[in-house]
């Protein structure tokens, strides 16, 4: 496994990317609206930062009502999600999907309960 993306919540994902891009010299390398969400992808050489804005209610909405903008999740990516997902119940790691489903960028996801990996949301990413 290796660092895949920085999932970031925010309440304007261009103004951010913008601010990104003059400050860090960052690109955008994809952008989509995916499950209620416009969901920009910045590329940091190795890894990207995931900018997620809410375009509708859900997760991400419901998560800056509650703890504003900033890091949602954290991303690993595998080359066998379900074996990641294995391990991690092998590990009394509680699995948030049992199953891998469908994440942006048209790659498969899934996400571990933060409550017992450090109080980190963590996603497994296969490409």
């Amino acid at each position: 496994m290796h660092f895949d993306h920085a999932g970031i919540a925010t309440d304007d994902a261009q103004a951010l990317a913008g601010l990104y891009a003059d400050l860090f010299g960052l690109e955008i390398a994809h952008e989509e609206e995916f499950d209620g969400m416009h969901v920009v992808f910045l590329d940091c050489d190795g890894g990207y930062l995931e900018l997620l804005e809410p375009i509708e209610d859900g997760t991400i909405s419901n998560y800056l009502e509650n703890n504003g903008p900033g890091i949602h999740h954290l991303a690993l990516a595998t080359d066998g999600i379900e074996s990641a997902l294995t391990t991690a119940r092998a590990h009394d790691v509680r699995v948030i999907d049992e199953e891998p489903r469908p994440g942006a960028w048209g790659h498969e996801v899934a996400f571990l309960h933060p409550k017992d990996t450090g109080g980190i949301l963590i996603e497994f990413v296969e490409h």
